[in-house]
């Protein structure tokens, strides 16, 4: 009767991890549907990268030490996002994903690292950046799935670097 018990045990707690794991792998980095995310608010929604930092490698490269905890030793991005991009902690976004980030315009990832994510793990950091930081970062996060591109706003998606 024991080992009845056990075996069924077994087999329910093997049915449960089969199904979580099917559950959080449906896309890369178990994020679930692609879907845009809702539309950045008021005070956000005419913030846009300064158009000449698309293609300053300087900018990049202090993007890059923001990103991976060299420039201020509070955030470190890559600590969840991977240093690829690629995340290495359940629920991170995988920046690599072209189809998915591109729906998200500048001004919507700037408000995602100012003021985090609800319901996730990705909390604000607008306390521990300046503004200029935060950009930083998004330059240098876009780069995993769409190097080269810049947001051009007057058409609302991502092109190329140059925005003519």
């Amino acid at each position: 009767m024991i080992v009845m018990a056990m075996k069924q045990g077994l087999a329910r707690m093997a049915l449960a991890m089969t199904i979580g794991l099917l559950v959080g792998c449906g896309e890369p980095g178990g994020e679930g549907p692609i879907v845009p995310p809702p539309p950045a608010p008021a005070e956000y929604a005419d913030k846009h990268m300064p158009a000449e930092w698309w293609n300053d490698a300087q900018k990049l490269e202090d993007g890059r030490k923001l990103f991976v905890g060299e420039a201020n030793p509070d955030v470190n991005c890559a600590s969840c996002h991977g240093k690829d991009g690629k995340p290495v902690k359940a629920g991170a976004t995988d920046f690599r994903n072209p189809e998915r980030m591109k729906l998200y315009s500048d001004s919507v990832w700037f408000w995602r690292i100012s003021e985090g994510v609800p319901n996730t793990k990705m909390k604000g950091w607008k306390s521990k950046l300046s503004d200029d930081d935060r950009w930083k970062l998004v330059l240098y996060e876009r780069n995993f799935g769409l190097a080269g591109k810049a947001w051009n706003e007057e058409r609302k998606q991502w092109g190329d670097g140059s925005l003519k």
